[in-house]
C-alpha cells in the first residue's frame, strides 16, 4: 500500500516540471490526480500517464481557479489534497518590470495559489481534513537580483499558506515547499549552459543542481499521514545553497590571503 492510497489530489501547474513529477509520486503512492494546466496537450498527457483527469485553467483569474479546484473535486468524487505548483519567472531589474509584467507574475504565483486554496479549504474542511501544499520558492526568503516581482510574489505564497494552516487547523494541514536551482523546464537556460550550471552547482554544498523527483518526494512526505503533525512549514529543498554566509566567505577568503 502506498503512502498516499485512497487519496484525491488536485495539482495546479501538472503539465511539466515539478508538477508532472508531482502527478506521478502521487499516483505511483495509490492517490488519484486531477493534472490542472492551462497547457491542455501536457495536461492531457500527464493524466493518461497516471490515470487521472486533465481540467484546463489559467490560473491567473482566481475564480478560474477555484473552478478548476471544485470541478476536480467532482471528478475525483472528492479532494484529500491540493498542490499548488503552477509559475511563471522572469529576470531583470526591478525599475525595468512593466506592469504587464508585473500582473504576470503575480497573478500565476501569488493570486493563482489563492484561487486554488480558496477552492479547496471549503472542500477539505466538510471532507474532515485534508492536505495544501503550495509551491513557493527559495528566493520568497532570500531575494535574488533581477526577480522581485517573483521573490514578492513568492514570499506572499509562504504568508498566505501560513494563514491557511492556522484558519484551516486542526482539520487543514497546510506547509510550502520552497526549491532551490532544480532542473526543470523554467531553469533549463542555467542547466543547458555549461558555465553557468557549474556557478550554481559551485553555491551549493552538495555540489549539483536538484530533481524535479527530490521536490516531488517532499511533498508526497508533506502530504502524508507521516506529516501529520506539520502544518504552516516552509520547507526548504536546496541543497544546502543558503547555508554559506556571504559576508563570512568573503571575510575568511581576505584573512587567508592576509596570511
Amino acid at each position: 500500500m502506498g503512502a498516499l492510497e485512497g487519496h484525491r489530489a488536485a495539482v495546479t501547474g501538472g503539465a511539466s516540471g515539478i508538477g508532472a513529477e508531482t502527478c506521478h509520486r502521487f499516483a505511483a503512492e495509490g492517490a488519484s490526480v486531477a493534472v490542472l494546466d492551462r497547457d491542455e496537450a501536457g495536461a492531457r498527457r500527464v493524466a493518461e500517464e497516471v490515470g487521472g483527469v486533465a481540467i484546463v485553467v489559467d490560473v491567473r483569474e482566481a475564480g478560474a481557479a477555484t473552478a478548476a479546484v471544485r470541478r476536480a473535486a467532482d471528478e475525483l468524487g472528492g479532494l484529500s489534497d491540493l498542490v499548488t505548483n503552477a509559475g511563471a519567472g522572469r529576470a531583470k531589474p526591478l525599475h525595468a518590470y512593466t506592469d504587464k509584467e508585473w500582473n504576470l507574475l503575480i497573478g500565476v504565483n501569488l493570486t493563482g495559489t489563492f484561487g486554488a486554496i480558496r477552492g479547496a479549504i471549503p472542500i477539505l474542511l466538510e471532507a474532515g481534513g485534508g492536505s495544501i501544499v503550495t509551491n513557493a520558492s527559495l528566493t520568497g526568503i532570500r531575494p535574488t537580483r533581477g526577480e522581485g516581482p517573483y521573490s514578492a510574489a513568492k514570499a506572499g505564497v509562504i504568508a498566505l499558506t501560513a494563514t491557511a494552516a492556522l484558519e484551516g487547523a486542526p482539520t487543514v494541514r497546510a506547509n510550502c515547499v520552497a526549491p532551490g536551482m532544480i532542473d526543470t523546464p523554467l531553469t533549463r537556460m542555467v542547466v543547458d549552459n555549461p558555465a553557468w550550471r557549474a556557478a550554481a552547482e559551485a553555491g551549493t554544498p552538495l555540489g549539483r543542481i536538484g530533481t524535479a523527483r527530490e521536490v516531488a518526494d517532499v511533498i508526497v512526505f508533506l502530504a502524508s499521514p507521516a506529516a501529520s503533525y506539520v502544518t504552516g512549514q516552509t520547507i526548504v529543498v536546496d541543497g544546502g545553497s543558503v547555508l554559506p554566509s556571504l559576508q563570512s566567505d568573503h571575510l575568511l577568503r581576505a584573512l587567508s590571503r592576509r596570511d
